[in-house]
């Protein structure tokens, strides 16, 4: 079976751009061809020419559109799997692969086909009007990038893409990685029966070693949408507990920092892994829904639960109940949020009973042998 993966890269590595080449890892480890039609977006936007061009190519990329046209044409593909499309391939590529015959399977990472921005947020916190009122003015109305020229753009290409059906009338399923995310689509109009749910995935190991660690972990970029302020003060009423934060900082805060919150900076590789194994648990305070929360599985990969906000797919990923894999507290209440995190650091035994769960939910359900499983049995369903 041949594969072309198409994906518009972000400006820096994205967690979008690691999906797509486990994606191509994977296709690749069963034998299947994969070709890639990729872009970037790499330098476009620190000069105003840049930045006109993005624009422009949002609405229809002429470039992008011949990029598609001659890779159907040279490879011949079974089935297009895309990601992101803005700015440089742009949605009019896709009448290309319903021209050529071929079935499209859209992956969705964010919620952008109903959102200008794709985060369904606007102040650092949920948003739902373009959904609510079926156009895209709100992201202009209410500036939502806080650059008129970035938030005219995004409504307009969104608009654009509404109105020529370029994905109404040329993919033919959507890949939703929440469940909360294939309803959303469906409040937006989008036939349910074109719509499956297929999580992200990541490697399980066989086994893992407990460990009941010394601190509570944060990762993410620190930033407002991400709540790590709600966490800050969650730590400066308990002195007794150690809070490590692994992310990076986009701009200065004035908040105070308490003697117990220790700034690690941007982690990867080892430093990321021992970071979690020596956490007791993780946190993820977002005032926003997010897409796939990655961190919640790279912490089940060390027999670590999570914290989280229940909204968008925190709620379905965590759980509740007996299959909870962590716990969830009211978004936006620090309250709350304290109680959840004092509850679980005082019970350790429980730490280590979610723990487990958290990596049987790994191993049964994101593991990418059974992610693959899903995918192949989609894509052999199409072609």
């Amino acid at each position: 079976m041949k594969i072309l993966l198409v994906h518009n890269d972000y400006g820096k590595y994205s967690g979008e751009e690691a999906v797509v080449d486990r994606l191509a890892a994977m296709w690749t480890a069963h034998e299947h061809k994969v070709i890639q039609l990729r872009q970037s977006t790499a330098g476009s936007r620190e000069s105003l020419t840049g930045k006109i061009q993005g624009f422009c190519a949002g609405l229809y990329c002429p470039s992008g559109v011949k990029a598609m046209r001659e890779a159907l044409q040279r490879e011949k593909p079974d089935v297009v799997n895309v990601h992101n499309l803005y700015p440089f391939i742009s949605p009019a590529a896709l009448f290309e692969c319903k021209k050529a015959g071929v079935p499209v399977v859209m992956t969705v990472h964010n919620y952008r086909l109903i959102c200008p921005t794709g985060l369904f947020m606007r102040n650092g916190r949920p948003c739902e009007r373009c959904l609510e009122k079926g156009n895209e003015w709100g992201c202009v109305r209410y500036n939502c990038e806080h650059s008129l020229l970035k938030s005219v753009g995004y409504a307009a290409r969104n608009a654009v893409a509404r109105l020529t059906k370029a994905y109404s009338e040329c993919v033919d399923k959507f890949a939703c990685i929440t469940d909360f995310q294939r309803k959303k689509l469906i409040e937006a109009g989008f036939a349910a029966d074109r719509i499956t749910v297929i999580p992200n995935s990541m490697e399980a190991p066989a086994s893992y070693t407990p460990s009941i660690g010394n601190y509570v972990a944060y990762i993410g970029r620190l930033s407002y949408e991400k709540g790590f302020d709600l966490l800050i003060e969650v730590a400066r009423r308990h002195p007794e507990i150690t809070f490590r934060f692994a992310g990076a900082q986009r701009s200065a805060t004035s908040i105070e920092i308490p003697e117990n919150v220790n700034f690690m900076g941007y982690l990867h590789g080892k430093e990321l892994e021992d970071f979690i194994r020596n956490s007791r648990f993780i946190v993820m305070p977002s005032r926003c829904y997010e897409g796939f929360p990655m961190a919640i599985l790279e912490a089940a990969q060390y027999g670590k639960p999570s914290i989280g906000p229940d909204h968008g797919g925190f709620t379905e990923i965590i759980g509740k109940g007996e299959k909870a894999i962590g716990r969830l507290f009211t978004p936006n209440d620090m309250v709350d949020l304290e109680r959840q995190i004092t509850g679980l650091w005082e019970q350790p035994e429980m730490v280590e009973k979610l723990g487990e769960k958290a990596f049987r939910k790994l191993q049964q359900e994101y593991a990418t042998e059974v992610v693959y499983g899903k995918w192949n049995e989609l894509v052999k369903k199409l072609i």
